[in-house]
């Protein structure tokens, strides 16, 4: 009974913001601090190599070696780090990703009183993308997952899959989306399996031509809906970039009942990219910090 409440404990302060009942949630964590403060709306947004994270369909975009490190200081003591780096074989884009989450010093407790002892919950995920062209106008991608889960004395193991597609539009600057995310499960964790927190997603994303001007702005909405459970949140951002810079970023997330609001900024130097986004949250619960450092090469 103990390890059930503290497993339950973990599982809602993960990410506390979505009914259901689901596992693993750090899988929920979006990749990128560009596209958490575009309101985790990546799977419309993501230019580059966080779309191994959101939809690896994109990852044909460009012909660019990446790589990109990301620090998430999430609420409650949780935090993240991760790692994603693309290549090319024969021309066809891979991309690695790697996440490591923990949960430190975690009470024990079966009375009132002093703490018995404290203990750190572990995640892991790494995973392998690649994508291909149906066409110069559609694009497909598929990622791999090895999932990891640890808790006290156990542990559990599994895989996942995504899938997705991306539609270059007959209207100039506008592209659409969509993509299946976290198909499978991990092995028994002591008594039970576990789901993982499987969702669909479907977007669209409009760059807007302002001539020759210096700005550049992009929007983006999606539809994210999580398929064992009713939760359905609609993503919306916008990024102002002047002159290939800086740029300024804002986004709002509906659904969640202690969050809504992202915002951000990021800075170009040449190859070298830097960003950053802040989810405030109420109910006392504090605020989320999210770092990227990217390199094109």
């Amino acid at each position: 009974m103990k390890l059930l409440i503290v497993i339950l404990f973990v599982s809602n302060l993960t990410y506390g913001q979505s009914a259901g009942n689901s596992g693993l949630s750090f899988l929920k964590f979006g990749f990128g601090a560009r596209n958490i403060a575009l309101a985790d709306a990546g799977t419309a947004a993501s230019n580059d190599l966080t779309a191994l994270y959101y939809n690896p369909a994109k990852l044909t975009l460009n012909d660019h070696n990446e790589i990109i490190f990301m620090h998430n200081e999430w609420i409650q003591g949780v935090r993240s780090e991760m790692l994603g780096v693309k290549s090319f074989l024969f021309g066809v884009p891979f991309a690695f990703g790697f996440n490591v989450t923990n949960v430190s010093d975690i009470e024990i407790r079966t009375k009132p009183g002093e703490p018995e002892s404290t203990f750190d919950a572990n995640y892991f995920f790494g995973s392998i993308s690649t994508a291909f062209k149906f066409s110069n106008d559609i694009l497909a991608g598929i990622t791999g997952k090895y999932l990891y889960e640890g808790l006290l004395s156990d542990e559990a193991t599994g895989f996942g899959l995504d899938f997705g597609v991306h539609y270059i539009t007959p209207i100039e600057n506008l592209s659409a989306s969509a993509v299946v995310k976290n198909l499978g499960s991990l092995n028994e964790l002591r008594n039970e399996k576990t789901k993982l927190p499987s969702e669909f997603r479907i977007g669209s994303a409009y760059n807007f031509d302002l001539g020759d001007n210096k700005f550049d702005v992009i929007s983006a909405l999606e539809l994210q809906k999580y398929l064992e459970t009713d939760d359905v949140h609609f993503n919306l951002g916008a990024e102002i970039f002047y002159d290939r810079l800086i740029a300024l970023r804002v986004g709002y997330q509906t659904g969640y009942e202690s969050r809504g609001l992202t915002c951000g900024l990021g800075l170009r130097w040449g190859n070298l990219g830097f960003d950053y986004a802040f989810l405030p949250f109420s109910l006392g619960l504090g605020s989320a910090n999210l770092f990227s450092l990217q390199f094109k090469f």
